[in-house]
């Protein structure tokens, strides 16, 4: 399977597909308001090097202007619908820095050299908080050149997940957050490991754990900031056997191969 995937941490990761490069939630700072980088380096120069970046949700820690703003001249957004319009400074990177941003709704296709990439549902608040009241949705994606690669962004089970995302051969699933308390919304380690069961790819990759935890609250709940990583492979295990699961350090990559 000729894909290779990154980990920088957080949410994000690089997947490179059929000389495709593709750049997930880029989030390169030690410190986002309450929150600051507790583990792994930042990611170098370049981890910004992409063909096309993949906005799952309107979140500061998934859309992050300052880490945007380190894109290429000219580079492709792909984000979702709404979030030109909830988030002014999307307009000031696309006027300064000439970012082409396309917005897409679940279902919506966008080819980028030799892959496909195709938005499916989340289930998650895709609000630009804590202000403005403009909606848009949240999203996954689906990269699928020589292989199919499920970014899931942020989001919790439902019901359809599987149908709605199809066949998938690496599955990027967050497993954590950045606080010591999850809601329904997101997918913690055993959540993250019955969605594998549902989408069953031959290779999965845990992400959005480990990276950023809220300043001053190094003492509350740790085993949430250190855990999931392991704890996903120990529930993906019993779960979903067959995938094989790969815990990577922040800044490592893998290249997941056809038979897992």
């Amino acid at each position: 399977m000729p894909v290779e995937v990154t980990w920088w941490g957080h949410a994000t990761c690089t997947i490179e597909d059929s000389g495709v490069r593709v750049l997930t939630d880029p989030l390169f700072v030690r410190r986002i308001a309450h929150l600051r980088r507790r583990r792994g380096e930042l990611p170098g120069p370049a981890a910004a090097v992409a063909d096309v970046v993949l906005i799952s949700h309107l979140h500061s820690d998934h859309l992050h202007l300052p880490s945007l703003a380190r894109i290429a001249p000219g580079g492709r957004l792909i984000v979702p619908l709404g979030a030109v319009r909830a988030v002014p400074g999307l307009r000031l990177l696309r006027r300064m820095r000439g970012l082409r941003i396309t917005e897409v709704v679940p279902g919506d296709e966008v080819r980028v050299g030799a892959v496909l990439i195709r938005a499916v549902p989340a289930l998650h608040d895709g609000r630009r908080l804590p202000v403005g009241p403009h909606r848009s949705p949240a999203l996954g994606y689906v990269v699928q050149g020589a292989a199919r690669t499920y970014f899931a962004g942020d989001t919790g089970l439902f019901d359809d997940m599987a149908e709605e995302v199809g066949p998938v051969d690496v599955a990027l699933l967050p497993v954590g957050g950045w606080g010591p308390y999850l809601g329904h919304s997101h997918l913690d380690a055993g959540r993250a490991a019955e969605a594998l069961a549902r989408l069953s790819p031959r290779s999965a990759v845990p992400v959005h754990y480990g990276t950023y935890w809220p300043i001053g609250m190094d003492g509350i709940r740790p085993h949430e900031f250190h855990s999931p990583g392991d704890e996903f492979v120990r529930q993906a295990a019993l779960l979903a056997p067959g995938v094989a699961v790969h815990r990577l350090e922040h800044g490592e990559h893998v290249r997941p191969e056809a038979g897992g």
